[in-house]
């Protein structure tokens, strides 16, 4: 049920909440947030919060593309498109990854840190892909506002997760080569 919401939801955000707060509907590190709050919450282990967050995110997308059918008249067959099915395929590996994070998030040690790092290395690993959209003449101007947003709530996931300043520093600084490795695993995706 909630990856039927959570790609419903999506769509209509990206269709009537303004820009640039709209690109939040569109954003991978918000569907990875997703993944990450559901391990986060489900307090039963990792391999729940696994399936739970990879069921999650594969429900959500056919769930966006009948939205985005029922609402904006887009053609049905997009829901099993070969680009459905990648995105789909995508949801079970960020699912798997962010979902674990979310029980990590609740651990002591490295794993603690890890897993509290990583929606903030998704939303910076956003961010920066934004930044090479500023200067980019076929994108819409305002770039530099989503690479403001995206940071912004980076760092926000990492103080509302955890509580205790060190593990705040360490998380953050965790961040950034995890928030590199996502931005490599994206440029190595769309090379094939």
């Amino acid at each position: 049920m909630g990856g039927l919401l959570l790609g419903f939801l999506d769509f209509v955000w990206i269709k009537w909440v303004p820009y640039p707060f709209a690109e939040l509907g569109n954003s991978t590190a918000t569907w990875a947030v997703a993944a990450f709050v559901l391990g986060y919450w489900i307090r039963s282990g990792w391999l729940r919060a696994a399936l739970g967050a990879a069921a999650l995110l594969v429900t959500a997308v056919p769930s966006y593309y009948v939205a985005a059918a029922l609402l904006q008249g887009d053609d049905l067959a997009a829901v099993w498109a070969p680009a459905s099915l990648v995105w789909m395929l995508f949801g079970v590996l960020a699912g798997t990854v962010f979902g674990i994070g979310g029980t990590w998030a609740r651990a002591a040690g490295w794993r603690g840190v890890l897993g509290t790092a990583l929606p903030a290395a998704a939303l910076f690993e956003e961010a920066a892909r934004f930044v090479g959209k500023v200067a980019d003449p076929n994108y819409p101007s305002g770039a530099e506002w989503n690479v403001a947003i995206d940071a912004g709530l980076g760092v926000l996931a990492v103080v509302l997760i955890s509580g205790a300043n060190r593990r705040r520093a360490l998380a953050l600084v965790a961040a950034l080569p995890l928030a590199l490795a996502i931005f490599v695993g994206f440029a190595l995706a769309g090379r094939f």
